[in-house]
């Protein structure tokens, strides 16, 4: 990954974006996609849709969730203690002693996730996982009414916003889930329009509120009405202690992206990704679902009367927490592969299995 490629993806990560709280990281996706697309449009639900080629045969989609879990102010004490509902997967026990930034109509306004020390717990607490409800974030007031000089219920919160390189290519960050996909589908779309004249009518969509319920993906995908659709997102790393791999799968960082097979994913589409990356020496490796996964390409397959749909993802070491941790060349390679399947959709392609 280049300097300008890994500084756009730094960008990316340090722009709040809870789902339903996308517009600062759309406004850097737009004037990204301004840049590189022939087409560039906002649809009501927040989708960020980038065209071009549109008058190719074949019409192509690749779409990246742009949102991220965090949290929603519910409440406000007396004292000016602040307590939260979830937004998205969370652990709670992620969440305890963190740094966060509660996003307010007036400014960012800086907070740490509490609880009552180990000390003061009595030792039924010590043995049970806390509650988000035995959790508040103190932002240093005096009382209710100095928080809402500067919060207001609804607003949304982040964990701190920070990548941080690690040894060997690897980089931790809370949300690389999914802009570390989102990253991929926008430089996978510039790598192929910059390669020459498209075969397709090439899409890519940076999707909202994946995080809820896939909905951004599945507004995004009946607008676009694609033949063939392409997610990418984040898959469960499995090298590291106490995870099984006879029931996760083998999924190793800096061995590349990772394919899908299964239910959810057209086999025209797997065996096409695995062509292009035999044909480009791009190492992938294969991971199976059973059934349709928790990604946009769920919806993406159920589009309108259906879409032939695949799903390649980057593999990510402890994911909804604070330290997600992913290889930026299996990112890199990601999207030369996917570039690499856009630029092969030539002439006319049946996708019936």
């Amino acid at each position: 990954m280049d300097a300008a490629a890994r500084e756009f993806l730094s960008r990316l990560l340090h722009t709040p974006s809870p789902s339903g709280y996308e517009q600062p990281i759309q406004a850097i996706v737009r004037e990204y996609l301004t840049a590189c697309a022939d087409e560039v449009r906002t649809d009501a639900h927040g989708n960020v849709i980038g065209a071009a080629n549109v008058g190719g045969s074949t019409r192509m989609l690749l779409a990246g969730h742009c949102d991220q879990i965090g949290l929603i102010v519910q409440h406000v004490d007396a004292d000016g203690f602040i307590s939260v509902q979830p937004i998205g997967g969370w652990d709670p026990i992620q969440l305890v002693g963190a740094r966060v930034t509660i996003w307010g109509t007036a400014g960012p306004v800086a907070g740490v996730m509490s609880r009552k020390p180990i000390h003061l717990l009595t030792e039924e607490e010590r043995k049970q996982v806390p509650k988000m409800k035995d959790l508040w974030i103190d932002i240093g007031a005096t009382d209710k009414a100095d928080v809402e000089s500067v919060v207001r219920v609804g607003d949304c919160v982040t964990l701190e916003l920070r990548m941080q390189e690690l040894r060997h290519g690897l980089a931790s960050a809370v949300a690389m889930d999914d802009k570390i996909g989102l990253w991929v589908v926008l430089e996978a779309f510039r790598r192929a329009k910059a390669a020459g004249p498209l075969p397709c009518a090439l899409y890519v969509a940076s999707t909202v509120q994946e995080e809820i319920g896939l909905r951004g993906a599945q507004t995004a995908a009946h607008a676009v009405d694609p033949h063939v659709a392409i997610a990418v997102d984040v898959t469960h790393a499995t090298d590291c202690p106490t995870i099984d791999k006879k029931s996760e799968g083998d999924v190793v960082l800096g061995r590349g992206p990772v394919v899908y097979r299964g239910p959810n994913m057209s086999p025209r589409v797997v065996d096409r990704l695995l062509q292009a990356a035999q044909a480009r020496e791009i190492a992938v490796q294969l991971a199976a679902s059973g059934r349709a996964t928790p990604t946009d390409a769920n919806v993406l397959q159920t589009t309108r009367s259906g879409v032939a749909t695949g799903l390649v993802s980057i593999p990510n070491r402890y994911m909804h927490s604070a330290v997600e941790t992913v290889s930026l060349d299996d990112a890199d390679r990601a999207a030369d592969l996917l570039a690499a399947f856009s630029r092969g959709l030539e002439g006319s392609i049946d996708w019936t299995p």
